[in-house]
């Protein structure tokens, strides 16, 4: 009976995760792989490695793994679109694909981004497997953020709306590469944004400063429809903010009289 199960339990892992694939699904916990196969953890883990490259964990601290296709095994792992979902789900985090990704996703890649950029409600650290890379951004107030279903998306895949792209384009520019870089990103966005969904990304964010800064960008990029939803929302009353985090300070720079904006910014004088 004992050698009857050992040979029952030889290659299981290889069948779920084979069964797995074929539901079009490349994510799995090895909590779920025991569950689903009896296997004991140390039949689990052998089994694992036996099976080589056809698997990537996802970090070395944790036990959640892929199952790599043969067209990516070069990559190291399948496309992050495909996962994402699932992962975030195992770890219970909200999430949404993000800032200059979510632009390509919107037509606008002015630069190539070698990253994927998710938002989430936590610090963590970057993924990185093989050629894949994916960087985390923290938001605490991720749950105002208007998110949609990516279209035609082989997986579940949560990203931020093209408006509420742009506002996260301006309030993160620091860390992207500043705001002249955001301008051309956004550029490209503004025909698909809607003002009347412009106007809920803005109530919903009530953030005033980023919304001043958008202001000035809009108008420098001649974004009409969406400059007024803009202007209109902003209170009567505006306190000075500077345009660009890396551009130094606000000696001698000059003070939009409209937004109260301090151009810092060499590419908007």
């Amino acid at each position: 009976m004992k050698n009857a199960h050992k040979r029952h339990s030889v290659g299981v892992a290889a069948r779920f995760v084979d069964e797995r694939l074929a539901e079009g699904r490349v994510f799995f916990s090895f909590a779920e792989l025991l569950a689903k196969t009896g296997l004991s953890e140390i039949a689990a883990k052998h089994q694992l490695l036996r099976l080589g490259n056809k698997i990537a964990r996802v970090t070395p601290r944790q036990q959640s793994f892929l199952i790599v296709p043969p067209e990516y095994r070069t990559f190291g792992a399948p496309p992050i679109e495909w996962w994402l979902d699932d992962y975030m789900r195992q770890l219970g985090h909200p999430y949404y694909l993000a800032l200059l990704s979510a632009a390509a996703l919107f037509g606008s890649s002015p630069q190539a981004v070698q990253e994927t950029q998710v938002m989430t409600d936590a610090s963590r650290r970057d993924i990185v497997l093989g050629r894949i890379r994916v960087r985390f951004f923290m938001k605490s107030g991720i749950g105002r953020t208007l998110v949609a279903q990516a279209p035609s998306a082989y997986a579940p895949l949560t990203v931020s709306t093209v408006e509420s792209t742009i506002v996260d384009l301006i309030r993160y520019a620091p860390q992207l590469g500043g705001i002249e870089r955001m301008a051309e990103t956004i550029a490209p966005m503004i025909a698909r944004a809607k003002p009347g969904a412009f106007r809920r990304v803005l109530d919903a964010e009530q953030e005033v400063a980023t919304v001043q800064r958008l202001g000035f960008v809009l108008e420098a990029i001649g974004a009409a429809k969406l400059v007024e939803v803009a202007w209109k929302w902003l209170p009567a009353r505006l306190p000075p903010t500077v345009l660009s985090a890396q551009g130094g300070g606000r000696e001698a720079a000059p003070m939009h009289p409209k937004w109260h904006v301090v151009n810092n910014s060499d590419a908007f004088a």
